[in-house]
């Protein structure tokens, strides 16, 4: 059998430390192991974009920009990956094309290769603009499918998927298994399909939350799969993806070896391992994000989603209504067009089921983005929404049919007027776009720390001229 090695994205920069421990993995805990990640022959790093952006500016008191740079620099060799959302960029809401080809720029310009661009929906209209802007700037696109389940999701559905996104000028597609609902024969199955149906490469993310994401893995790579996602060992598994070096363990000396050396993956885990040890004593690794929940595939919820239920349920003393939200969400889901659970629909079809369960009754009190999914704010979902939900949750209010970005003008130099009061980079007019108060709050403490007077430097002052 002729050698086929497989290749290995390795995500323990971005979205291994966003499933695990919220996204809290600072720029200073990667910076020393960049080297010998670099040396490994990955495929890519993943290392920005998703939440990364919002916790390095909200908890961390970071600039992102300078958080790929300082990566950039560190990894030279190796391609570094994002995570965009689409016409959200990174943002919950959605941008103008302006916004939103400038992020593209930005993102290349200090240090992105591959962006992996994804809509919530699956709405390919939301993802062409940013698609087009990468390729302007000769960056990698990527586009990655939303999977997920339903009577609608069939795998003729994800054929065409596929050859939209061949068609649409992305440079490779990623199989989003955002829930870790792609069970191993399926994935053999799906492999083969979109193998058989487009010329570019296929990668495939997947989570460990169901238990299953190894063995879907193995039967991927089998089927034709390129790319695989894996974190280091310290931060795998849960709701995070499978470890790296079992995979490269598991497809050595077959025709799907990575070719990595062991000895190296072994040096870059015990570098994270007291890392994970920490985030386990302080709390922010909750065990139960490393224990397989069986309910994921029961009713498709991805795990960052659980856990989130569940401290909505503690805030109004309902715990014991976990399970009747349980079994709200696919009905919810329907109900809204089948569509896939990820953020930001993850939380309105959460967040919607729990306010149908503490209500007692259905949709008497309806979230503001739930409604917006009704009324077409976030794109075309999988199947119409029937007649009978639209007018019990937006009443005789006008749908948008049309590409919701269509109905957003220009907003850059608006936004570069209003954020020039602390801009000292272009960038920061891109972080003051997403989030506007979380990024003025930033720029504050950043404006603080700078001009705050170094005390060693002030008592060698006070010495050498006394008052």
């Amino acid at each position: 059998m002729e050698k086929r090695p497989v290749k290995i994205m390795d995500t323990t920069l971005r979205d291994s430390h966003q499933s695990l421990i919220a996204t809290r993995m600072p720029t200073e805990d990667m910076l020393p192991i960049l080297s010998k990640m670099d040396q490994v022959g990955f495929h890519a790093l993943e290392v920005w974009g998703g939440a990364t952006f919002d916790a390095c500016l909200r908890f961390l008191k970071e600039d992102p920009w300078e958080r790929l740079r300082k990566i950039r620099a560190g990894a030279p060799k190796t391609k570094l990956q994002m995570l965009f959302r689409g016409q959200n960029i990174l943002g919950y809401r959605h941008y103008a094309d302006d916004v939103v080809e400038y992020f593209v720029q930005k993102s290349l310009a200090n240090g992105i290769d591959i962006i992996r661009i994804f809509d919530a929906l699956n709405d390919m209209r939301n993802l062409q603009t940013a698609v087009t802007a990468s390729n302007k700037e000769k960056g990698h696109a990527q586009v990655a499918i939303s999977y997920t389940l339903s009577e609608v999701h069939t795998l003729e559905y994800y054929i065409q998927l596929a050859k939209d996104i061949e068609n649409m000028g992305a440079n490779s597609i990623c199989i989003k298994d955002m829930a870790g609902l792609l069970v191993p024969y399926k994935a053999d199955e799906l492999i083969t399909a979109l193998k058989g149906a487009v010329k570019i490469p296929i990668q495939l993310h997947t989570h460990y939350t169901s238990g299953v994401a190894s063995m879907t893995y193995l039967k991927a790579v089998e089927a034709g799969c390129d790319v695989i996602d894996t974190a280091m060992s310290p931060f795998a598994l849960g709701t995070s993806q499978p470890a790296t070096e079992v995979m490269v363990a598991a497809f050595k000396d077959t025709p799907y070896d990575t070719g990595y050396d062991m000895e190296l993956l072994s040096e870059i885990a015990e570098y994270f391992r007291p890392l994970r040890e920490k985030a386990l004593e302080s709390g922010l690794l909750n065990p139960k994000m490393l224990s397989v929940d069986i309910n994921t595939l029961l009713y498709q919820v991805p795990g960052g989603m659980l856990s989130n239920l569940v401290s909505q349920l503690k805030q109004q003393n309902a715990e014991d209504k976990f399970y009747d939200v349980l079994q709200e969400i696919p009905r919810v889901r329907e109900d809204f067009g089948f569509i896939p659970l990820v953020t930001p629909t993850s939380q309105i079809v959460g967040n919607q089921a729990v306010l149908n369960v503490l209500a007692g009754q259905r949709y008497k009190m309806v979230s503001k983005e739930a409604k917006g999914i009704v009324k077409g704010d976030y794109g075309e979902t999988p199947v119409p929404i029937s007649d009978e939900v639209v007018k019990t949750i937006i009443g005789n209010e006008t749908r948008i049919t049309c590409r919701p970005a269509d109905n957003i003008k220009p907003e850059l130099e608006k936004l570069k007027k209003e954020g020039a009061t602390y801009a000292q980079q272009d960038e920061d007019i891109l972080s003051y776009a997403l989030f506007p108060q979380v990024a003025t709050e930033f720029f504050e403490y950043r404006e603080a720390q700078q001009t705050k007077v170094d005390p060693t430097l002030a008592d060698k002052a006070n010495k050498a001229y006394p008052i």
